[in-house]
Order: structure tokens, then C-alpha cells, then sequence
């Protein structure tokens, strides 16, 4: 991951109009706890919903800081609304997502914006060939993100997973460069 590395290390902050992808912080531990104290929110994601603020803080310093997870920043509200992960696999060239959004933002269009972040950083800067992403049926919201990111449908997995003691068909998506950069020119 050498390359790649270095390239997120320079791409540390990414902007759109209303959002910065930036690196978390202590500062945002309470934002980070009202949408993981929320059932609703955590209800399709494998980590359980958080009972205090210290649980939110541990995850932060433990996984958040350490695992290059972008807060998600509302410009005008100096407020980390949600997070987003890239999880690359340099043998292959790709990568995969996941992403939590604060429900209060829910239907706004700001994890669409996110994920676009997302896919220039992987598209242009890392040149990666191919990123993928699942949500679970039930979770049709996230899909539609991903459609509306020019994702495409690739299958679903029946029963694939078992979260929270339930199986969950998983619904896969992808995009390839190729089609990225032509859905750019267009």
C-alpha cells in the first residue's frame, strides 16, 4: 500500500460545496455520538449501537483515527455528520466503501456528495480500476446513493451475512474507472 499511502496522506481533506471530508478529531466525539447512540441509524451496520460517550471516543481513537476514516463535515454547521471509509485492496487495484450518516441529514443528498468525493479521490488520484460496495436488503437508501453515484446493480446474496443475530441478503454494486470517466465526459 506504499503508493497509495502516500497519495491519501497528501489527499487528507477533500471539499465539495457543503461538505469536507476531513480526518476525525476528539473534538467530534459528541456529534460522532448522536448518530451512534441512534438504533435507527445503526440498525444495518455491523457495530453495535453505542451506550456512552466514552464508547464513542474509545472508537474514534481506536478505529477512526487509526484506520483513515473521513468525517464527514457539514460547512456550515462545523459538524461531523456522518463517516466514510475506503478500504483498499492493492493486489487487485480497488477498493470498497462504507459509510454512516446522522438521520437528521438523512434525504438531503450530502452522502451522494460524499461518496463523489470519494470516487474522484479513487478514480483520479489513486487511479484504482474498480470500486464495489454492498447494503443490505432493507437498507435501499444506500443503494440508491450508489446508483446516483453511477454504480451498477452486480447481484444480490441471499442470507450472506448475519448481523445483530439476523441474515440480511446483501445487494452488491460496482463502478470501474472506465465507466467513471466516461460518465464524466458525458
Amino acid at each position: 500500500m506504499g503508493n497509495y499511502n502516500k497519495i491519501l496522506e497528501g489527499n487528507t481533506v477533500l471539499e465539495s460545496e457543503r461538505l469536507m471530508l476531513r480526518p476525525f478529531s476528539l473534538k467530534d466525539t459528541k456529534d460522532v455520538f448522536l448518530y451512534a447512540q441512534d438504533e435507527v441509524v445503526t440498525k444495518y451496520l455491523t457495530w453495535s449501537t453505542h451506550n456512552s460517550v466514552e464508547e464513542t471516543q474509545k472508537t474514534i481513537e481506536e478505529f477512526y483515527m487509526k484506520k483513515g476514516v473521513f468525517a464527514i463535515e457539514l460547512k456550515a454547521k462545523q459538524m461531523c455528520i456522518g463517516c466514510i471509509e475506503l478500504r483498499i485492496n492493492e493486489k487487485h487495484n480497488k477498493a470498497s466503501f462504507g459509510y454512516v450518516l446522522n438521520r437528521h441529514y438523512w434525504n438531503k443528498g450530502y452522502m451522494t456528495e460524499a461518496l463523489q468525493l470519494l470516487l474522484d479521490l479513487s478514480f483520479t488520484k489513486l487511479e484504482l480500476n474498480r470500486i464495489e460496495s454492498t447494503h443490505y436488503v432493507g437498507n435501499e437508501a444506500s443503494g440508491q446513493v450508489m446508483k446516483k453515484c453511477g454504480m451498477k446493480y452486480e447481484g444480490t446474496g441471499r442470507q450472506e451475512v448475519k448481523i445483530k443475530g439476523i441474515y440480511y441478503d446483501v445487494v452488491h454494486y460496482g463502478i470501474l474507472r472506465e465507466e467513471w470517466i466516461k460518465g464524466h465526459l458525458d
